[in-house]
């Protein structure tokens, strides 16, 4: 619920309106308005699960922008291109940028 609240005050009513209910995102914000419901009628950990997982349906065309932004970072970058996390990592983006 603050986050919602939030999104709305810093990015306005409107936006934060369209941004939800667009078309491609409906399945994404089912989830997680549903979760929030869920956590209100009093179950807190499928609630979470829910609005996790309808978060990241959210977001995930962010993801690349924060990790391209942490790999700036000195000490996360260094972590961030370590063998067994750089695989996934490019992995990830080969399967992304075959999608569209």
């Amino acid at each position: 619920v603050l986050f919602v609240a939030g999104l709305a005050f810093v990015i306005g009513l409107e936006r934060t309106f369209r941004f939800f209910f667009q078309k491609h995102k409906m399945k994404a914000t089912g989830f997680f308005l549903g979760g929030v419901f869920v956590v209100l009628i009093g179950w807190p950990l499928i609630g979470m699960i829910f609005e996790i997982y309808g978060f990241f349906l959210l977001f995930r065309g962010f993801f690349p922008v924060v990790v391209g932004f942490i790999r700036r970072v000195p000490v996360l970058g260094s972590l961030l291109n370590l063998p067994g996390i750089r695989s996934i990592m490019v992995t990830k983006n080969a399967r992304e940028n075959n999608r569209y």
